[in-house]
């Protein structure tokens, strides 16, 4: 376990657009005065990683990203936590609780049930989580007063990403793999097989999804979101089918696609999800066709900064294509390498999204 105490620097990466959130927290003093002054000194945010840890380049690290934003914007220290492994989350969240936290962001569905037990002893202490409703009772909200769920309908950007995948693939075969088959995941998988069954609806090919099948409700997972001997032969699987462009689903698990990729001696584009991986991991940046973005960065600190100016709200926010919460990142180096057409099929299809006259569908999708 990892804590750490600090004043917030820049955070100086490049985010999404994203809608304002709201969410307010009660004060507590942090274990130093925070020079230069601020509307609310006393105010301490804090976050708990899940197990990919901060520096995993994508969904851990861009929670990060947007603590740190916010932090620096209202001028107060935070806390961050590093979980090594699932048994810490318990007691990573209990340490921030004790250390007079005002508001608690936890990172992934893998701390629901953590951050919904906090938030019930803790009712004084404000909670939001990323990735996860807080609704143990599956009504659709939020079960406690005190948590504010951020959640991102990312089958409808990774609808986007199926499509320019079939429109690159010259094998006729694409695929995906995830960390750990939950909702967070196979959304995004579901997502772009549609965007391939849509392709190959409107263009007449006969593009296959390898990884993942969405009426079976089956496909590759790793067990985890680490990069490692798991990755590497999950990806080296959907190679061996003839895949040519690959989407893994789970934190750093990319890392372990790019190497098989890289060892394979063959053309096959990589798929980012979460953040534009282009930018945010330059070592795989020559690999990437485009990333499935969420915008948990600017999300995160819209969450942290209302907090801290006393406005709380356990309204859920749904990132989607119409209000920029999710979105598909630029092709960069590959724009000279994609149909000419495709970008503009693409903002069409996205519009298509957003007036519900092209319907995309995942049992994961959220609701209002």
């Amino acid at each position: 376990m990892r804590i750490t105490s600090r004043k917030a620097g820049l955070a100086g990466l490049a985010t999404i657009g994203a809608s304002a959130l709201l969410l307010a927290g009660c004060a507590a003093a942090p274990e130093e005065d925070n020079a230069g002054g601020s509307d609310a000194p006393d105010f301490l945010p804090c976050m708990v990683s899940d197990a990919g840890g901060f520096d995993d380049k994508s969904f851990n690290e861009s929670g990060f990203n947007g603590l740190v934003e916010a932090a620096d914007e209202v001028g107060v220290e935070y806390k961050e936590v590093e979980s090594a492994d699932e048994s810490a989350y318990g007691p990573n969240v209990q340490n921030l609780v004790d250390q007079g936290c005002n508001l608690i962001v936890t990172v992934g569905f893998l701390l629901s049930e953590t951050t919904l037990e906090a938030a019930e002893a803790n009712p004084d202490v404000n909670f939001a989580i990323i990735d996860d409703q807080l609704d143990a009772d599956q009504d659709g909200q939020p079960d406690v007063d005190n948590g504010k769920p951020i959640v991102f309908n990312t089958h409808e950007a990774a609808f986007l990403a199926g499509y320019a995948a079939a429109s690159y693939s010259k094998t006729g075969v694409v695929g995906t793999f995830g960390g750990i088959q939950i909702p967070t995941v196979t959304i995004f998988m579901d997502g772009f097989a549609e965007g391939v069954a849509y392709h190959n609806e409107q263009k007449g090919t006969n593009v296959s999804v390898v990884g993942w099948d969405v009426e079976g409700e089956t496909g590759v997972f790793t067990g985890g979101f680490e990069a490692g001997t798991a990755a590497l032969a999950s990806a080296q699987g959907l190679i061996d089918q003839n895949a040519d462009v690959i989407m893994p689903v789970g934190g750093p698990i990319y890392q372990s696609a790019a190497e098989a990729i890289r060892s394979s001696g063959r053309e096959i584009a990589l798929i980012g999800v979460d953040s534009d991986v282009y930018e945010s991991d330059p070592s795989v940046a020559d690999l990437l066709l485009t990333s499935v973005m969420k915008g948990i960065t600017p999300a995160t600190r819209d969450v942290v900064t209302a907090a801290a100016e006393g406005d709380f709200s356990n309204e859920k926010y749904i990132g989607t294509l119409e209000n920029d919460g999710v979105a598909l990142a630029p092709f960069h180096d590959f724009e000279s390498k994609v149909a000419p057409e495709l970008s503009d099929e693409l903002d069409e299809i996205r519009q298509g999204i957003i007036d519900g006259d092209i319907v995309v569908e995942s049992k994961a999708a959220f609701t209002e």
